[in-house]
């Protein structure tokens, strides 16, 4: 009986660690076989721009690496993964000829100064606050619809996110400080 108990007890107490430590998948995520993709972003783009980049987040939960390999979108002519870069001081910007590796348990970041989506010859501009949806292809999850949220020109990050801690993309929102106008020094 002693026993009986212990293991209910152990069995109810690896399910509410597994169930703490295991990560929701959130409802903007997308799941692709064992991929988790989420906060999808670009910026805006001036009237007469040629390319555009895309940034986000993918998670492997699984056992097994999967690769980023490209994708398309209706908005451009071709989608690549591209990588930027320093060597010798000079920035430099190539296409990841192999696709871009996501080890299991691992998660790889897709911004701005690093690995991104480049958007060849765009159509029209990305317009901020628009939703372009872009079809990424992995070597083992196969295709899948991500929506890219538009966000300002210079943003550093997608609206929500805790750049800086102010969910603003490291920008501060001076109406959500509060007001300590009525302390006393």
């Amino acid at each position: 009986m002693l026993i009986r108990k212990l293991t209910l007890a152990s069995i109810a107490c690896a399910a509410l660690v597994a169930s703490v430590v295991a990560a929701p998948v959130r409802a903007d995520d997308v799941k692709a076989g064992d991929l988790v993709i989420s906060q999808a972003w670009s910026r805006a783009t001036p009237n007469g721009a040629k390319i555009g980049g895309g940034y986000l987040t993918i998670e492997n939960k699984g056992s097994a690496p999967d690769r980023l390999i490209g994708g398309s979108s209706d908005v451009a002519a071709s989608v690549q993964v591209h990588e930027m870069s320093m060597e010798n001081g000079v920035m430099k910007m190539r296409p990841v000829e192999k696709g871009l590796t996501i080890d299991p348990g691992k998660t790889v970041k897709l911004a701005p100064g690093g690995y991104h989506l480049m958007m060849m010859d765009l159509k029209a501009p990305l317009k901020q606050g628009d939703k372009v949806p872009v079809t990424l292809e992995f070597e083992k999850a196969g295709k899948v619809t991500v929506s890219l949220d538009i966000e300002g020109v210079g943003a550093q990050g997608p609206a929500g996110a805790s750049a800086g801690g102010s969910g603003m993309g490291g920008k501060m929102d001076m109406k959500k400080m509060p007001d300590h106008s009525g302390m006393k020094m």
